[in-house]
């Protein structure tokens, strides 16, 4: 009796079930009888067969009219990065903020950048050195913890942000492009990456499972370091500790040439990067705005700065921006660029793609509905260089790109108001462009954030 009881029970569940949850043969066929195609979803049907979507979709209006390319106010530049097949975006979009600063105190500098591979290069030793010393840190936690789980399955990246550059400058300076060039590995991250990522979670499980004091696993892990030293020295090449440099002027003549260490010729050419006086803005409408936050193990040192920011509406943002830009001083931001992107005209903008035309189907969530459900986030770093004011209002803007000369426009992007609207996240300026309204924000107590909020994932 028992057992037919049971039975029932569970045929009753599972018909439950599989009403309420399941595909089942009824709702398949209610399904297939809902889609009767028209002559016009078969034309749909054929081109999408053999045509890329984005190609379809585009709008040919966007083409027709002048392509604005007028600022009210621009940064003075000269030269474009391209950081080919890796995440350092984060790394020259702050280095390149960093140039456009070293020229308004030397306005007739020649040709000069900065070396990324340089800063690049202890940016991954410090980054292995955070994770080991974590792993320490958190070595009586279990493997499936949460904090413990994110340190191992990301161990290390090439991705970053603006706090980063400005606390690896401070510790270890910089060097021009030709003392430490661009290597391989250093354009093309992905194996490096691959094998950094296999010896230092090999070497975090040893530092777990270690038997003995600290101390010890802390000397073990300069052993470790070593090798990860090694490892960087093979790919990346080896960091000067000294350098001598000739300083030219646009006509190619040599101005001065000094011995510098890295530390002498960052506070030369870039003393404010010396200052960390700049502050990160952000506008994320799924979190309370003008509260400060800031993100757990988001940083690049172990003794570093966790990333902290203001969570302000993107109209404050911007009279931040524009008044950084009227003093032509460029600002790091980050933005979800591959929204709505014309790669060929290097044009940002809401009504570059028609996908309701074409498909009949619209998508009419707001950024903060995108970002509560993980289909929009910051994904890029690049320079802020330039804004059009009309009527007393920005109608558009420019940043400077790290994707070579040849992308977009000369290698810019230009994007619409309503475009920086929707898919602009992050800004950094120097305190001095801040109202007084928002640094006061700064005397509050952050907000602490997880390290594995999806928001908050290293640029690239």
């Amino acid at each position: 009796m028992r057992k037919s009881l049971l039975t029932i029970s569970l045929a009753a569940m599972f018909s439950l079930s599989a009403t309420a949850q399941s595909i089942t043969p009824e709702v398949m066929q209610r399904l297939r009888d809902s889609y009767q195609p028209t002559a016009q979803d078969k034309a749909v049907r054929n081109a999408i067969g053999k045509t890329d979507m984005k190609n379809l979709v585009y709008n040919q209006d966007q083409l027709d009219g002048y392509f604005d390319t007028h600022f009210t106010y621009r940064v003075p530049q000269k030269g474009i990065t391209d950081q080919k097949q890796s995440g350092r975006c984060w790394l020259f979009c702050g280095l390149n903020i960093l140039r456009a600063e070293m020229r308004r105190t030397h306005p007739d500098l020649g040709n000069f950048f900065f070396s990324q591979s340089y800063l690049f290069f202890y940016d991954q030793l410090e980054k292995s050195n955070l994770f080991l010393q974590t792993v320490i840190d958190t070595r009586k936690l279990p493997m499936d913890d949460r904090k413990v789980a994110s340190l191992f399955q990301g161990p290390i990246g090439d991705g970053g942000t603006f706090t980063g550059v400005a606390d690896l400058v401070n510790k270890y300076g910089l060097v021009p492009s030709e003392v430490m060039h661009e290597s391989y590995s250093a354009n093309n991250t992905s194996r490096m990456h691959t094998v950094l990522v296999n010896k230092l979670r090999e070497y975090g499980l040893e530092l777990r499972e270690m038997k003995g004091t600290d101390a010890q696993r802390v000397a073990r892990k300069e052993e470790q370091l070593k090798t990860i030293y090694r490892l960087l020295c093979l790919t990346l090449g080896t960091p000067p500790t000294e350098f001598t440099w000739s300083e030219r002027n646009s006509k190619d003549s040599v101005i001065s040439t000094e011995t510098y260490t890295p530390l002498q010729f960052a506070e030369k050419y870039t003393p404010k990067s010396t200052t960390n006086d700049y502050v990160m803005l952000m506008n994320d409408p799924s979190r309370d705005y003008y509260k400060v936050y800031e993100v757990d193990m988001d940083r690049h040192t172990y003794e570093g700065h966790n990333w902290l920011y203001l969570n302000v509406p993107i109209e404050d943002m911007q009279e931040v921006a524009i008044n950084s830009l009227k003093d032509s001083s460029a600002m790091y931001i980050g933005c979800d660029v591959g929204k709505e992107l014309d790669s060929e005209r290097g044009y940002l903008s809401m009504d570059n793609y028609d996908y309701g035309s074409l498909l009949g189907v619209d998508f009419p969530m707001d950024k903060r509905q995108r970002v509560m459900t993980y289909a929009s986030g910051s994904s890029h770093a690049m320079a802020l260089v330039a804004v059009d004011i009309k009527d007393g209002k920005p109608v558009k803007w420019m940043v400077e790109n790290s994707w070579g000369e040849k992308h977009g426009h000369k290698g810019h992007l230009i994007m619409t108001d309503e475009w920086f609207h929707n898919f602009m996240f992050r800004l950094v300026a120097e305190t001095k462009y801040v109202p007084e309204k928002l640094r006061e924000m700064l005397k509050q107590k952050p907000i602490k954030l997880p390290m594995w909020d999806p928001m908050f994932q290293a640029e690239e």
